[in-house]
């Protein structure tokens, strides 16, 4: 069985071609491999969000620095910062999971969205750690880092574009076939 090499560059035209592909095609492994991949970030990201609620208060004090006194204003005001961000990252979560299942049943444009999302994500990483020595451990980002970039390879593989990419057939419209 000979399987041709991928050259080390190929030519943006050659990439941006549609390739030959049927209407009818196989959901290729690295699509489900990818969406498996993105509901994993949010069972991390639910994870995350977690245990920010159980350790809030050590959070504040020891990440922020904020002197937090007994007062019951601090408490609330505290409470309702907690609430934002736990809103605003259910939000997030839900988004990316809408997302797998779009990138599941083939959606393209679901598909590059996770994969510059995932890519900002590991940029963000990597300016964290080389800028302000933040260490990349298994408490803080390694799960994260190390789903997005797993994200990339697989949606990134041609098997998976091709499936995003593939040309629909459209459903008849059943009026016209009545009356024609």
């Amino acid at each position: 069985m000979t399987v041709e090499k991928r050259p080390a560059f190929e030519s943006p035209a050659v990439l941006v071609a549609p390739a030959p592909v049927a209407p009818v095609m196989k959901r290729p492994t690295a699509t489900v491999f990818g969406a498996i991949l993105v509901v994993c970030r949010v069972v991390a990201g639910i994870v995350w969000l977690i245990s920010l609620a159980v350790l809030w208060r050590r959070v504040l004090i020891d990440d922020l620095g904020l002197a937090l006194d007994s007062d019951a204003q601090a408490e609330a005001g505290s409470n309702l910062a907690l609430l934002v961000v736990l809103v605003v990252g259910g939000i997030v979560l839900a988004v990316q999971l809408v997302l797998a299942l779009l990138i599941y049943r083939g959606s393209n444009w679901a598909r590059i969205t996770v994969m510059v999302f995932a890519t900002l994500s590991i940029t963000w990483s990597a300016f964290d750690y080389f800028a302000t020595d933040t260490e990349i451990t298994l408490r803080t980002t390694l799960i994260t880092l190390a789903l997005d970039i797993l994200v990339l390879l697989a949606l990134s593989s041609r098997a998976a574009r091709a499936y995003a990419r593939r040309p629909r057939s459209r459903p008849r419209d059943v009026s016209a076939r009545a009356t024609g």
